[in-house]
């Protein structure tokens, strides 16, 4: 009787052993760490060129019509002083050349014309003065001659005399206002040809400048037409003065981030930042802030995120050294550490479940797995603290060991 009891009290060890066997799933664990823990706030942010030599696209006059690329240099390509970098069509602003050349020609001519025309008015207006003149001596000879002469004929020559010499000062007034006039007009054509002259000279630098070269050396990084989203190309028609290509100067380089409204409180210059390149995640740099912006902004991406009622502040931050691997425009993880924790417990954040009571973990004991109640800290992006609850070296898990079962409870 007594060995029946204990085969049905071992049945039943073995059977409560084997139903929690069930129970629990497999699932990965962790051990509790203890040491620095570092609050930080993790944001991306584009690499930019501390220094950089812009190129833009040439000034032109509305006359010569848009500009339209024909050539651009390659993004990321090499480029030396003196390279040509952007080529525009040249059509439209040789058309004007042709124009204004021919007008000028037109223009000079007309002057040439107009000059031997006045010269010869001015010659004829010459010889009436020189005619009235001669009248003039004439009148006052016979005056001077007509003293025997009756009185009715003195005045007669007298009024002669007179008749002569108003007409010989208007023929000198006439001919100064002709030579005035002449002087006008000779003016105002010459002023039409300076203007066409310089119509000439502006087309003539305007085609010069079509053929951009550059100021500098360095690296090529085309700028996003804002018109089609996409980087400048041949066949874009841009405005004139627009920066198109930046040049930058490798040897110091930033990132520049946006950290929300609610983050910006912690940050200061100088704090120590983690730079994590997307494109080669295992390439980390090390860098710090260097300014962080007074004002905030709204956080929008395009019109559809107008309306957003987010505020973010943009920080920049100076990368320590130069990678070849780091390139303006690339996107970078930046990991701005905030504060330090020496000597303290914790375990990664998805250790930490919570319930109406509190935070809880599964404490890993010789029998499975046991909800353990805890105390928690502070936390950053991976791990958080435990102030409470747990000893350096215990192992939890990282998920719910008892999902399984549980998820079958609910559903019967």
């Amino acid at each position: 009787m007594r060995f029946n009891m204990k085969l049905r009290i071992c049945l039943l060890t073995l059977l409560a052993l084997a139903c929690s066997a069930k129970m629990t799933r497999h699932v990965q664990s962790c051990k509790v760490q203890r040491g620095e823990f570092h609050i930080q706030v993790v944001e991306s942010g584009e690499v930019q060129a501390t220094r950089s030599l812009n190129i833009s696209s040439p000034a032109m006059s509305w006359r010569f019509g848009l500009l339209k690329i024909t050539k651009i240099v390659d993004d990321g390509a090499d480029v030396a002083v003196g390279d040509t970098v952007l080529l525009f069509d040249p059509s439209e602003v040789q058309k004007a050349l042709i124009d204004a050349e021919a007008e000028l020609e037109i223009a000079q001519a007309e002057l040439e014309k107009m000059t031997a025309e006045q010269r010869s008015r001015e010659q004829e207006l010459d010889a009436d003065i020189r005619v009235a003149d001669i009248s003039h001596q004439i009148s006052e000879v016979e005056l001077a001659q007509a003293t025997y002469e009756s009185e009715i004929k003195r005045k007669e020559i007298a009024i002669n005399l007179e008749k002569a010499k108003i007409s010989l000062g208007k023929a000198r007034d006439e001919v100064e206002n002709q030579k005035e006039i002449h002087r006008e007009e000779q003016q105002q054509q010459r002023l039409k040809i300076r203007q066409l002259e310089a119509n000439v000279a502006d087309a003539e630098k305007t085609l010069e400048n079509l053929t951009v070269t550059s100021q500098g050396s360095g690296v090529a990084i085309i700028r996003k037409n804002w018109g089609t989203g996409k980087k400048w190309q041949v066949g874009d028609q841009p405005w004139s003065g627009n920066p198109m290509i930046d040049l930058p100067d490798l040897s110091e380089l930033q990132v520049e981030t946006e950290i929300n409204e609610v983050d910006i409180s912690k940050i200061k210059l100088d704090q120590q930042v983690d730079i994590r390149l997307d494109a080669f995640s295992d390439t980390v740099l090390c860098g710090k802030v260097i300014s962080i912006a007074a004002l905030a902004q709204n956080k929008y991406k395009d019109d559809r995120d107008k309306d957003s009622k987010i505020k973010i502040f943009p920080v920049k931050i100076l990368i320590d050294g130069t990678c070849k691997k780091l390139m303006p425009g690339m996107t970078v993880s930046c990991r701005i550490i905030v504060d330090k924790l020496d000597d303290v417990l914790f375990v990664p954040l998805e250790a930490v479940q919570k319930d109406g009571e509190g935070e809880y973990v599964y404490l890993k004991s010789s029998g499975g797995y046991e909800k353990n109640r805890v105390q928690v800290g502070q936390a950053n992006n991976d791990y958080i603290v435990i102030k409470e609850g747990l000893n350096q070296g215990d192992e939890v898990a990282l998920a719910n060991p008892f999902a399984d079962q549980e998820s079958e409870s609910e559903s019967s």
